[in-house]
């Protein structure tokens, strides 16, 4: 079987999204690719956002090779599914454009694995995938459309009715293999996530060496996907890593939730000639731990503090051990070996603003930088929505969004100044 893998022409335009705008790779349909072709499927990835292609343009592309399956993705990259867009207008405006050249149409992303009941109708595909949707997609490639209802962890409707088989499917990670980018998939990507202390002269890459995490914050939207921790097997990784460089890679941005130590994965990274960033928990981490995270090649760091109290954390359920003042000074000493190191902080409504002020400055006078509070987005999925309005339904998008243009009058400096209203958002063509 063909099988067509989109990831869409994304804009950003009104929304609330909180990610990084630039193109990245979309691992999860290198993932899928890579098991469809080891079934014997031909599977090809269309990246209308690196190849900066219009919907008609992507449609031509898709029609030439003639799927028997296309998959649309509701997230720009693996690296954004906990934070994705709510609206749903990007993806609906490329699931109408390519109709009627997609064979069987599949959408996969954050909506579908914790509301696919709402994306069945707001995107009218053929199915939805919840969960980690690699092994997935294999499973209905090698299946007959009138058979999907045999297949776990998908939604279709049914005479009207929006059917699940079974909950979100997570990936055995250790079938995974390395990961092979073409040349011109390399090319498209010259973007350095995160970095922040030179200007790219080659291409970046985002790589995956751990899925899921242990903690169970309030805020973190990952119970229907990326949820239980696993690793991938380090050879695979360095594998993987290796094939970047051969491509002329010079940084790579590790996608992982919570980039725990692992001295044999630094001490390979250190033989090689790489650059790397990397988002974590700094309480993790010792002294010892982030000299050699240095030296293996690190440059930059966004670690969650997310409260410079120990209330705000713990209404925010991040189960930190370590005081503010010891949080503090591990970020100052990663400073003495990273580049870049960012202090991540969340409008917890239990700091006062002059404490944050004082907090933010002693840190930058070290180097280190600190956001400004982030309002709270509380994404279905998340413990704060679950702690709201219980399990999410139809409405989830909806309400968490109407909710949040309520609660907060101005937003982060990596938003636009006014989100529009959801149904407003969806309302209108995303390329108009």
């Amino acid at each position: 079987m063909k099988v067509a893998l989109v990831n869409p022409p994304w804009s950003f335009e009104g929304s609330i999204y909180f990610g990084c705008r630039e193109p990245h790779l979309p691992l999860e349909f290198g993932y899928a690719r890579a098991l469809l072709s080891r079934e014997g499927h031909e599977a090809r990835i269309f990246d209308a956002q690196a190849f900066e292609w219009s919907l008609d343009e992507l449609a031509r592309r898709i029609e030439d090779f003639n799927p028997a399956m296309t998959v649309v993705t509701t997230a720009p990259s693996y690296l954004f599914w906990r934070c994705a867009p709510p609206e749903l207008r990007v993806p609906r405006d490329t699931i109408e454009a390519l109709r009627k050249v997609s064979g069987a149409m599949v959408v996969v992303g954050p909506h579908a694995s914790t509301t696919p009941s709402a994306t069945l109708r707001k995107l009218r595909p053929d199915a939805v995938v919840l969960g980690e949707c690699e092994e997935i997609l294999v499973r209905l490639a090698s299946t007959r459309l009138d058979a999907w209802g045999q297949v776990p962890s998908v939604g279709r409707w049914v005479n009207g009715t929006a059917v699940v088989t079974s909950g979100p499917h997570a990936t055995e990670m250790k079938s995974l293999p390395a990961l092979r980018w073409d040349r011109e998939e390399i090319e498209r990507h010259r973007h350095h996530h995160h970095r922040f202390d030179i200007e790219p002269t080659a291409p970046g890459a985002e790589v995956e060496y751990s899925r899921g995490c242990p903690y169970h914050c309030t805020f973190c939207a990952k119970e229907n996907f990326r949820d239980r921790f696993r690793k991938r097997p380090l050879a695979v990784v360095l594998d993987e890593i290796d094939a970047l460089i051969e491509r002329g890679v010079r940084y790579v941005y590790f996608i992982d939730e919570i980039f725990v130590p692992d001295r044999e994965l630094l001490e390979g990274l250190e033989r090689r000639e790489i650059a790397f960033g990397v988002q974590m928990r700094i309480d993790q981490w010792s002294y010892e731990m982030l000299d050699l995270l240095g030296r293996a090649g690190c440059v930059s760091i966004e670690a969650g503090v997310e409260s410079i109290t120990e209330q705000g954390r713990s209404l925010l359920a991040k189960r930190c051990k370590l005081s503010t003042e010891e949080l503090t000074r591990r970020l100052i000493h990663a400073k003495r070996s990273v580049a870049f190191v960012q202090a991540n902080l969340l409008e917890a409504k239990t700091d006062r603003p002059e404490d944050v002020a004082a907090w933010r400055d002693r840190l930058r006078d070290a180097g280190v930088w600190a956001n400004e509070p982030v309002p709270l987005f509380p994404y279905p999925g998340s413990p704060s929505y679950s702690q709201l309005w219980g399990r999410p339904d139809d409405l989830a998008w909806e309400r968490a969004h109407e909710h949040y243009l309520a609660e907060f009058d101005r937003f982060s400096d990596i938003q636009v100044p006014r989100p529009l209203p959801l149904p407003e958002l969806e309302g209108i063509a995303a390329h108009a």
